[in-house]
């Protein structure tokens, strides 16, 4: 099989003769880089000399330097080519007008990963708009989904749970590329800019990360394999919870718990590891920052044995049940503020819907619950066939 090549390779392979002429802001991370892990300001510099001329970064920085939520970056310079760097998740998450005076294109060069919480799409989103307002015209260069194009997963997000961690009625696991996303954006949900998708070239929708022949490069500092990737859509929700999600270990969301678990009684309830493509190795840990910092911490590490089997969200929502069932004296419901949002609980937020947390506290059949949003993904799939870049 052909190895994937990137939106970036493809726009430097054929490059517009009008771009020339153009002054480009870049909004980029370290995992920016080309199939040779040459970074995409390099790659943009050999062909549209003097370009960027400005850098745009998400949340984390852009480094990736910064490791946890509303943890701010600060705007800064680029030492090698003496340009400015702003940061798009500092003082506001809205992009302000003067950064963006000076550039006629924002080209946008993101590793997405394939799920609702992940606020890149949303940067992405708030750009798209000022790029309205002022006239301006957004490239983004394709990249992959990591957790394919074929499955979507869990409820869609609930307009009273909207925040930067959900935007759009969009469901958790949403199996779009951020080309795709980007498209159901502006046509779907009206924000309307000037915009062109450089697609990828031998992408397709059955392929994991791990098929297209590129290199994972972390795309924020908690996502440093494809592993905790293809978990995090489920392994998200313990950061609204008393539970570590492993921030603070080698394998943040792979490993997960808390001093008060007992990963043999949790096995015991479950009737042993019986969950399609995952196993469940029982560990111990002591993160070394944010939750239960210092203190020996008991739960599982996940282990993917077949991604085309495991449903991680609806594995997690599960899990997080048993937790509550098996220990409500010590489970507790994360207090806000999350993303900027001090009013409602976190776990709200990031499931998207307040009904999903309360069918947890009752301890209902998770099977049940994700079948009764069943309707609503099959109206979400119909929706995107319009966007797809890559056909089946």
């Amino acid at each position: 099989m052909p190895s994937v090549t990137t939106g970036l390779e493809e726009l430097l392979r054929f490059p517009p003769h009008w771009l020339r002429h153009q002054r480009i802001g870049l909004l980029c991370n370290p995992a920016s880089v080309d199939s040779r892990l040459d970074h995409a300001i390099h790659r943009i510099r050999e062909t549209f000399p003097k370009n960027p001329v400005i850098i745009y970064s998400p949340q984390h920085g852009f480094h990736a330097e910064k490791q946890d939520n509303m943890i701010e970056s600060d705007d800064t310079r680029d030492p090698l080519f003496d340009i400015p760097v702003h940061s798009l998740y500092g003082r506001s998450r809205v992009p302000q007008e003067a950064p963006m005076e000076g550039i006629d294109v924002l080209m946008v060069d993101l590793q997405d990963v394939g799920c609702r919480v992940y606020t890149f799409i949303y940067t992405l989103s708030y750009c798209m708009e000022k790029a309205v307002s002022m006239g301006k015209k957004v490239i983004v260069l394709d990249r992959p989904n990591p957790l394919g194009g074929r499955v979507i997963e869990g409820n869609l997000l609930s307009p009273d749970c909207a925040s930067f961690v959900g935007r759009y009625p969009i469901p958790m696991r949403h199996g779009l590329t951020i080309g795709e996303i980007a498209r159901l954006f502006n046509e779907h949900f009206g924000i309307g800019c000037d915009l062109t998708v450089i697609p990828m070239k031998n992408w397709k929708r059955k392929m994991y990360f791990s098929d297209t022949g590129l290199p994972w490069v972390l795309p924020s500092p908690n996502l440093p394999a494809l592993e905790s990737a293809l978990v995090y859509p489920g392994q998200v929700l313990w950061e609204g919870t008393n539970v570590s999600e492993g921030r603070g270990t080698t394998h943040p969301f792979e490993i997960f718990g808390a001093p008060y678990l007992d990963p043999y009684d949790i096995l015991r309830y479950l009737g042993g590891n019986r969950i399609p493509g995952v196993f469940l190795r029982p560990v111990a840990f002591e993160p070394t920052w944010n939750k239960w910092r210092g203190v020996l911490c008991k739960g599982f590490q996940m282990h993917i044995t077949d991604p085309s089997r495991f449903n991680p969200y609806a594995v997690t929502l599960n899990l997080m049940r048993v937790v509550m069932h098996l220990y409500p004296e010590h489970f507790e419901w994360k207090k806000p503020p999350y993303e900027y949002e001090f009013h409602q609980l976190p776990i709200d937020l990031i499931i998207g819907d307040r009904r999903v947390r309360q069918h947890l506290e009752r301890n209902d059949d998770m099977e049940a619950l994700a079948a009764s949003w069943s309707k609503d993904l099959e109206a979400f799939r119909k929706l995107c066939s319009l966007f797809l870049l890559y056909p089946e």
